[in-house]
This record gives structure tokens, C-alpha cells and sequence, in this order.
């Protein structure tokens, strides 16, 4: 007998009749002879709610008490699912992420993971209950709830999966797999049966929305398998796992694309040992996250640096390059929050010569212009006006997707 985790996200269990439907698969995981540990996201749009009657009171709420608000909605699901479980005559108990022993850093609103003391859980399995957790939740070390972000159910269930040892972790969401393309905008995507971890960490970072970057990380470290399924059927879903060979890999697995993106130029940057530290320090200190960074020709001394972050730390990052700019003796900058992340994502790239050229001719084809460019081993990232982006995947996906 092993351990299974499921996760099953809020459009899963937006209603009491899903709630009953995602009931009866939990029964049968527990039916076929597994120890069973279930991690719940809140009902449909509750966190979306909650923060429209935050905004109802203030603009500017302390983020401790935002965790203690939003950590709610996830409490209901798993009440609800507990009680639903033990209808069907299954012992079941649900905990918060403090009773499942999910503790963090003190990060309000965007919390990480620091360490799980599951014995409690196994404690719960060893009497054959099915135990369900509340995700995007833990404690601080002052006692306080926190909750890890967005997507953050998905993290929580992998790293349970990770401190029990478990044999699977299945990931339930409204999609039935890794797609090569967001199949709401590319009608030709394909559905994946396995995507290595890599390729899956940099789809997730770079806007693919079926897995949390911080999931996959948690996956790949200590080797926990991933399905991704759907809730609604009985598809088998992808396999997130180590790949075997690089040299077998497709070249590009899929396309990703990101509109959560905005642009910050910093012009006449003095060319010295420890400026680029102090400008993004200074952002760091904000936990405003920065993604590609391109540094100028230096010229008299000078040059631009240019990077991206979210388009919604675009508000908090512009007093901070305002200042920074000041003590550093920078002439000024500027920012766009129209612009877009287009991605292509492969293990194989590593042994095929020319995959950034033919993104790059393709894009030309359709008349994309390139504002920014970033690669590593298995991806190529290009920033673009964000106009052109449903423009951009289908033509990648055309391009690479056979």
C-alpha cells in the first residue's frame, strides 16, 4: 500500500455538486489500496472575492492580514470535503496547513516553504482516514498564517508528497494534461504524455498557468512523479519526471506565453563594480522579482540596463528605481507595461543547432519585432509588444509543433 497526494484546484470544487463528484474520486483512490492525502484549493472564485471586499475597505492592506483572510477559503473546501468523505462512509479529517505541520518563512502573501513535520498526517493514515489539507497555507515562525501566492495549493501538495515519501502526486485541475500551446488560443495544441521536469520548471516560470514554478521545484529536487489530470475525466493526464536521454528529446517540447510582463529601462547606468548590485537590491528589499536583464555597450563610461518583472510589481518597482536612480547618478528611465514574454521550451535543444534561428525567422515572417532576447540550455524567451503575442505563439507552435 502505497501513498497517493491529489490536489485538486478551486474550478474543481467550485460547487457543492463538484465537491461530491471530487468526493467519490478520493473514495476511489482510497478503493484501490492507497494511503490517500488530499490538498485543497478554495471554492471557484472565493480568493478573488475576498480580495474585492479587501478593496471595499482599503487600497493599501497590511499583508499580514490578508493571509488571515485568504487562508478562509481554503478552510471551507476542506471542511466540506471532509464531511462529503465521511457520507460516503470513508473516515476522513481535514487540517490546516499549521495542523499538517507546513511551516514558512515570514514572507506575508508570498510565503516559502521551510521545512514539514508530517507526523500528525501519518499519524491520521496509519488509523486509514483520508486527510485533507488546506493549501497555500502555513505558519511563520511567529505563529501567524501565511500563504505562499498564487498557485500555491500546487506547492503544498508536491511538497507533502516530498516529506511523506509519497509514490505519486496527482495534480487535478480543468485541463487534462501539458499542452504544447495554451490550447485557448492555439487550436492545434497537442496534449504531452511526458514532459521532463526542466522543461515542465521552465513552462511554469515563463507563463504556462497548469503548474507553479515553485511545484516543479520542489518535484524535480527530490524526485517526486507528477501526473497532471484532469478532474473532469478519466484521461491519463501528463507524467512530469527525469528524462532519460537528452538526445532523444524533441527540440521544442512547447510554446509558452507570458502577458503578466512589464519593461524598465535605466539610461546612463555609471559603469562601475557595485552599481548593478545596488539597483537590484534596492528591488530585492521590495521582493519585486526580476526576470531577464540585459545590460548596454558601455559607452563614456555609461550604459542601459533594461530588465522585466511582473506587470503587477510594475507600481511598487517605479519609487524604487526612482530613488535608486538618484544615488547612482543615472540620467533617468522609462517603463512599459504593454509588452509580452514569448516562449519556446525544449530539452533538445541542447543538441540541435539553429532553434533560435528559426523562432527568430518566424517571428520576422509575421512582421514581430524582438525588444529583448534571453535564453539558457532548453529555452529562448523574447520580449514583444504585447499586440502581437497571440500572433507570435501561433506562429512559433506552426514553426516547431509537427
Amino acid at each position: 500500500m502505497g501513498i497517493r497526494v491529489q490536489k485538486f484546484g478551486g474550478s474543481s470544487i467550485a460547487n457543492i455538486t463538484m465537491i461530491n463528484n471530487v468526493a467519490r474520486r478520493i473514495v476511489k483512490a482510497k478503493e484501490e489500496g492507497d494511503q490517500v492525502v488530499v490538498v485543497l484549493s478554495a471554492m471557484g472564485d472565493t480568493t478573488d472575492e475576498l480580495l474585492e471586499k479587501v478593496q471595499g475597505i482599503t487600497s493599501h492592506p497590511p499583508e499580514r492580514e490578508i493571509d488571515m483572510l485568504l487562508s478562509t477559503g481554503e478552510q471551507v473546501s476542506i471542511a466540506l470535503m471532509a464531511m462529503a468523505i465521511t457520507e460516503l462512509g470513508y473516515p476522513a479529517v481535514s487540517m490546516t496547513g499549521y495542523q499538517a505541520g507546513i511551516q514558512t518563512d515570514n514572507a506575508y502573501t508570498r510565503a516559502r516553504i521551510l521545512n514539514i513535520e508530517p507526523e500528525r498526517i501519518s499519524g491520521e493514515l496509519e488509523q486509514d482516514k483520508i486527510v485533507i489539507v488546506a493549501g497555500f497555507q502555513g505558519m511563520n515562525r511567529y505563529n501567524d498564517i501565511t500563504t505562499l501566492g498564487r498557485g500555491g495549493s500546487d506547492t503544498t501538495a508536491v511538497a507533502l508528497a516530498a516529506a511523506l515519501k509519497a509514490d505519486i502526486c496527482e495534480i487535478y485541475t480543468d485541463v487534462d494534461g501539458v499542452y504544447t500551446a495554451d490550447p485557448r488560443i492555439e487550436p492545434r495544441a497537442k496534449k504531452l504524455d511526458f514532459i521532463s521536469y526542466d522543461e515542465m520548471l521552465e513552462l511554469a516560470s515563463l507563463g504556462a498557468l497548469v503548474l507553479q514554478p515553485r511545484a516543479v521545484e520542489f518535484a524535480k529536487n527530490y524526485s517526486v512523479p507528477l501526473i497532471i489530470r484532469s478532474s473532469f475525466s478519466n484521461n491519463a493526464g501528463t507524467l512530469v519526471g527525469e528524462v532519460e536521454s537528452v538526445e532523444n528529446c524533441r527540440p521544442v517540447s512547447g510554446v509558452a506565453h507570458d502577458l503578466n510582463v512589464a519593461k524598465i529601462g535605466i539610461f546612463d547606468v555609471p559603469d562601475r563594480p557595485g552599481i548593478a548590485k545596488k539597483i537590484f537590491s534596492a528591488l530585492a528589499q521590495e521582493q519585486i522579482n526580476v526576470d531577464m536583464i540585459i545590460q548596454g555597450w558601455v559607452r563614456d563610461g555609461r550604459n542601459d540596463i533594461v530588465f522585466t518583472t511582473a506587470r503587477g510589481d510594475l507600481k511598487k518597482a517605479i519609487p524604487v528605481v526612482e530613488k535608486t536612480i538618484e544615488e547612482i547618478g543615472a540620467s533617468g528611465f522609462v517603463y512599459n507595461d504593454r509588452v509580452a514574454k514569448i516562449s519556446i521550451v525544449g530539452a533538445g535543444m541542447i543538441t540541435n543547432p539553429g532553434v533560435a534561428a528559426d523562432m527568430f525567422k518566424a517571428l520576422a515572417n509575421e512582421g514581430i519585432n524582438i525588444e529583448m532576447i534571453s535564453t539558457s540550455e532548453i529555452k529562448v524567451s523574447c520580449i514583444i509588444a504585447e499586440e502581437h503575442a497571440l500572433k507570435a505563439v501561433n506562429a512559433l507552435h506552426e514553426e516547431f509543433i509537427k
